[in-house]
Order: structure tokens, then C-alpha cells, then sequence
């Protein structure tokens, strides 16, 4: 029996691989599109990394898709949009997924804003 509750154990952690190296790709491809697209064709994009991160308690990564959106729905784009996707990133790779780490990630978004 241990070894099956280990094996199960393995395939959450694999799953939360497949997981994370998705969404960093769907970042990356956003990254490189992001100075010739509008705000709105975005958006799109990062409410799906939003749900499929929520989907899979990544957090922090759910908590910065948010300010992303806010910032985009302020009209960022081109250029602007990278920074808040490498904040992305980093919260996708995060290993911890409780509050504090969704508060430092939302602190990084803060000082992006008024910066």
C-alpha cells in the first residue's frame, strides 16, 4: 500500500510539472507577442492562465493574473506588458502557495503600479 500512495504522490508532483511548464510557456508566447498586441487580445490569454492556475492552487501566480488584468485593463501594453508577465512567471514557479506568499507577490505588483 505505501508504495501506492507513493506512486500517487509522484503523479500529482508530474502533473504539477506539466502544470507549471504550460502556463510558462503560454507566458512566454504572450511575452513575445506582447509588444504587437493590443491590451484586450491579452487579457484573454492571462484570464485563462488565471483559471487554469486557480484550477491547480498555484496562488500566488492566480493572485499576480489579477493585477496583470488591472493593468491591462488600464491600457498597458507593448513594452510595459513584460514586466508584469516576468512577475507572472515567478509566481508560476513559486513553490509556496499559501498567504503570505500571495501577499509578497501582491506587494511586487504594488510597487509595479506605482512605480
Amino acid at each position: 500500500m505505501g508504495q501506492a500512495l507513493r506512486l500517487t504522490e509522484m503523479d500529482r508532483i508530474d502533473a504539477m510539472i506539466a502544470v507549471k511548464a504550460d502556463l510558462a510557456a503560454r507566458i512566454a508566447a504572450i511575452d513575445v507577442r506582447a509588444p504587437y498586441s493590443r491590451p484586450c487580445d491579452i487579457a484573454s490569454e492571462i484570464d485563462a492562465i488565471r483559471v487554469i492556475a486557480h484550477s491547480n492552487g498555484l496562488n500566488p501566480a492566480v493572485t499576480v493574473a489579477h493585477f496583470v488584468d488591472s493593468a491591462l485593463s488600464r491600457g498597458e501594453h507593448g513594452a510595459l506588458v513584460h514586466g508584469w508577465l516576468a512577475i507572472l512567471r515567478d509566481a508560476v514557479g513559486c513553490e509556496r502557495q499559501d498567504v503570505q506568499a500571495c501577499h509578497a507577490f501582491a506587494a511586487a505588483c504594488s510597487v509595479r503600479l506605482a512605480g
